[in-house]
């Protein structure tokens, strides 16, 4: 797979596919990051009709490579130049700091193509560095483990939808949370599984773009206790997806605070699956669950010229 990636965007250049609980990713491995991956062309490459499809693009590059090429400013702390860095890209085709169901996906990537022999690492994040263990693995799947640093919580704002058979909006009360990159967490508890099924999550909810001037993740959430909650996501760059690790991790954090102790474990589901996040006293979180590789395959770069 590496050696392919040294012909030119004319030529054959390999990719994988998969997913963490639905949350489903193009991947491409680029160790020299020589691959020039614009906007456009990773929005191209992500849609389900026109491109091979994806919530977003995972490339495999070293980290020093991406600081030589450009592609980031600084490595991050405590990444070395031959770590292998997640260059992570929304549907939409924008950077983004970090995604917590990509990372599962992105380490077993790495090892069962071969380009990381270790169960357990740091990757480059622009999030910073994040230590992933592979705690079981073949091919086809995985159950990673991923540290995904403090999930901070801050103050309030709300997010709006519209509300059904009227011309007013329903609001949502939440809170901020910044797992590094900014979700806005909405509990919900009245609204009941049922209800949470219904939100028409198909276009952009409302929220405070002062609050948030680079766009939010919203979830929408049923607590059900101190160690269990269900989310649905609206992920800024995308839209709707069947699961968010970091959104998992920002719901954790904040159940623990509202209805448990502030520490603890809680079993998020989402409309993709189930996944466990601990949350130390210190802030600290780890994200666990599965990873799937579903397929693999080439596709011509110079069909989306840009």
């Amino acid at each position: 797979m590496v050696s392919a990636l040294a012909m030119s965007f004319d030529a054959a250049v390999p990719f994988g596919k998969g997913h963490g609980t639905q949350n489903d990713f193009v991947l491409l491995a680029d160790p020299d990051a020589k691959l020039r991956l614009s906007a456009e062309r990773v929005a191209r490459i992500c849609d389900r009709r026109a491109g091979i499809g994806g919530d977003g693009l995972l490339r495999a590059a070293r980290a020093g490579a991406l600081l030589a090429e450009g592609e980031i400013a600084a490595l991050p702390e405590g990444v070395g130049e031959e770590d292998w860095f997640m260059d992570y890209r929304n549907a939409d085709g924008g950077a983004v700091q970090m995604c917590g169901n990509g990372a599962r996906v992105f380490a077993h990537f790495l090892r069962a193509n071969g380009l990381e022999e270790r169960d357990e690492h740091v990757i480059g994040t622009r999030a910073g560095a994040k230590r992933v263990r592979l705690l079981a693995f073949d091919r086809g799947s995985a159950e990673v483990e991923v540290e995904m640093g403090r999930a901070r919580v801050g103050g309030r704002s709300a997010a709006s939808l519209p509300a059904e058979g009227t011309e007013g909006r329903r609001v949502f009360d939440g809170f901020a949370v910044d797992v590094g990159n900014p979700h806005l967490v909405c509990l919900a508890p009245a609204l009941g599984l049922d209800g949470l099924a219904g939100l028409d999550l198909a276009r952009q909810p409302e929220y405070d773009r002062d609050v948030f001037p680079e766009g939010v993740n919203i979830e929408f959430v049923v607590p059900h206790s101190p160690e269990k909650a269900t989310l649905r996501v609206h992920e800024r760059g995308v839209g709707e997806t069947k699961a968010c690790g970091t959104g998992s991790v920002a719901v954790a954090a904040v159940v623990l605070a509202e209805l448990g102790s502030g520490a603890g474990e809680v079993a998020v589901s989402s409309p993709g699956g189930q996944v466990a996040v601990r949350v130390a006293s210190d802030g600290s979180s780890v994200l666990s669950g599965p990873s799937a590789l579903v397929a693999r395959g080439e596709f011509d770069l110079g069909q989306w010229a840009v």
